[in-house]
C-alpha cells in the first residue's frame, strides 16, 4: 500500500514522467496538506496547480527570473515567499498556514535553497538569507552532503543546490563543513570518476547505492549538480566564454576514482555535452517500466550549466531545442516553474526571454501572479526637466520652419516681380 510519503514521490514521478515539472529531489514525507487542491491558491503566489509539494520552488524561481529580467514583482508575491520562512531559517515545500509553527519534518532543502537564492536576487531580505544559510549549515549531512528534507541520506540534486545557495550568499562551500567533510565533499561523492566507464566519467548520481553497487547515472541530478560543480548559483549571468569544448575527465593507470574538486565542472561539462550531443539536443529521462521520455527539467539545468562552465556553444543547441519544446513543457505558458526556468535558460545564453521560441515568456510568466510594480518593458515617464527640453526644442523648430518659409515667400515674390518686369536694359 502506498504510503503518504510514497504518494508525494509518485506525484512527484508522475509529473516529471510527463516533462512537465521543473521539481526538485523527491521528498519521502507525508503532505502537509491533508488534500490536494482542496483549499483556494493564496493571495501571491505564482501559478494556479496545486501548491503541496512545489509552491515554494516555483514561487523562487518566479521571482528570481523576472527579477533578472528587471521586472519588479508584487509587494504581496515576495512577502508570500518570505512569509513561508520557518523560524528556524528552513522553507517547507509549501505550509497552507503560515501563521502556524513549522513541523521540521516538512522543511526542505531545495524550497530552501531557491529562496535563500531568490531573495538575493531581489535584494533587501538579509536577515531571512541569513536564517536559512544557517538552516543549511545545521542541516548538513555528516558526509558534508544534504538531503531533501533532513536526516535522510543526501543526495546530488539536494547538494548541489544547497552548494548554489552558498555560493549566492558568498559563503565559500569548502568552509560549510560536518565531520571534516565540506559542501564540495558532499558533492564529489555523486560524481563518477575514473572508475566508472569512459562515458560516463563526469555524471552524477542521485543517491549512491548503499551495498556498494554502482548506481545509475541520473539525468536530472547531473543536469541540477552540474551548475555546483561549474561554480554557479541562479540567476546564471552568461559572463564566463570559453573557446574549448569542456575537457573530459583524463584518468591514467592507477589514477584516483574521485573526480577532483578542480576537475568537477569541466568533467559534467565534457558528459553533458556528449548526452546532448547524442541524444538529440536534449536529456532524456528513463525509468523502469517506462519508456523514455525528454528531460525538459534536465536539459534546461545541463544548458545552465554549460553556460556557467564557459562552454555556451556546447549549450546553444539544447537552447534551441528548449526554444522549439518550450510551449509543452510550460503547457502554454501555464507552468510556473517551467516558464521561469526558460526564462532564466535565455537570459544565460544570452537570448531575448519576451521572443523565445516564439513567446513572450516574461509575460506569461507575469500573468501566473499578481500584477507586478514595474515592467522592463513599460517606457519610462520623461522627467520634468526632459519635458521642458521636448517642449522648448519643438518650438525652436516651429520658428525655424516659419522664418524659412517667409524667406522662400518672399524670394518667390521678388523673382516673379523681375520676371514681369522684364530684363534690364
Amino acid at each position: 500500500m502506498l504510503t503518504a510519503a510514497r504518494l508525494g514521490a509518485a506525484a512527484l514521478t508522475a509529473a516529471l514522467l510527463a516533462g512537465t515539472a521543473a521539481a526538485p529531489a523527491f521528498a519521502d514525507v507525508p503532505s502537509p496538506t491533508a488534500t490536494l487542491g482542496a483549499a483556494p491558491l493564496p493571495d501571491g503566489l505564482y501559478g494556479k496547480g496545486d501548491p503541496t509539494y512545489d509552491a515554494v520552488w516555483r514561487q523562487s524561481l518566479a521571482l528570481t527570473a523576472l527579477s533578472a529580467a528587471k521586472v519588479t514583482p508584487a509587494d504581496s508575491a515576495v512577502a508570500w515567499l518570505t512569509g513561508q520562512q520557518c523560524a528556524d531559517g528552513g522553507w517547507p515545500s509549501y505550509r497552507a498556514d503560515a501563521s502556524a509553527a513549522c513541523d521540521p519534518v516538512f522543511e526542505d532543502s531545495n524550497a530552501t535553497a531557491l529562496a535563500v537564492q531568490s531573495l538575493i536576487a531581489l535584494g533587501g531580505h538579509q536577515d531571512a538569507v541569513d536564517k536559512g544559510v544557517q538552516w543549511l549549515r545545521t542541516t548538513q549531512n555528516a558526509d558534508g552532503s544534504w538531503a531533501y528534507n533532513p536526516g535522510n541520506p543526501g543526495d546530488a540534486n539536494s547538494t548541489g543546490l544547497a552548494v548554489n545557495a552558498l555560493l549566492a550568499a558568498k559563503v565559500d562551500p569548502a568552509t560549510v563543513a560536518k565531520a571534516g567533510k565540506n559542501a564540495f565533499d558532499g558533492l564529489a561523492a555523486f560524481q563518477l570518476g575514473c572508475a566508472a566507464p569512459a562515458d560516463r566519467r563526469g555524471a552524477f548520481v542521485y543517491q549512491s547505492a548503499p551495498d556498494g553497487t554502482p548506481a545509475e547515472v541520473n539525468a536530472l541530478a547531473s543536469g541540477q549538480a552540474s551548475l555546483a560543480a561549474t561554480g554557479g548559483r541562479l540567476p546564471v549571468a552568461g559572463a564566463n566564454r570559453s573557446d574549448a569544448a569542456p575537457k573530459a575527465l583524463a584518468c591514467a593507470d592507477g589514477a584516483a576514482t574521485a573526480v577532483p574538486r578542480a576537475d568537477s565542472g569541466e568533467a559534467v561539462g565534457a558528459y553533458l555535452a556528449a548526452q546532448l550531443a547524442g541524444g538529440d539536443r536534449h536529456l532524456t529521462l528513463t525509468t523502469p517500466g517506462a519508456p523514455p521520455t525528454p528531460d525538459y527539467t534536465a536539459t534546461a539545468w545541463a544548458a545552465l550549466g554549460l553556460v556557467q562552465g564557459g562552454h555556451p556553444q556546447q549549450a546553444a543547441a539544447a537552447v534551441d531545442w528548449l526554444a522549439e519544446q518550450g510551449g509543452t513543457w510550460t503547457k502554454g505558458g501555464t507552468d510556473a516553474a517551467a516558464t521561469a526556468t526558460l526564462v532564466l535558460v535565455a537570459q544565460a545564453a544570452q537570448r531575448d526571454p519576451a521572443a523565445f521560441g516564439g513567446a513572450d515568456l516574461v509575460k506569461q510568466l507575469t500573468t501566473l501572479g499578481p500584477a507586478p510594480k514595474a515592467a522592463a518593458s513599460a517606457p519610462a515617464s520623461a522627467s520634468p526637466s526632459a519635458a521642458a527640453k521636448k517642449k522648448d526644442g519643438g518650438i525652436s523648430t516651429y520658428w525655424t520652419l516659419g522664418i524659412g518659409l517667409l524667406i522662400g515667400i518672399g524670394g518667390g515674390l521678388v523673382l516673379s516681380l523681375q520676371r514681369k518686369r522684364g530684363p534690364k536694359l
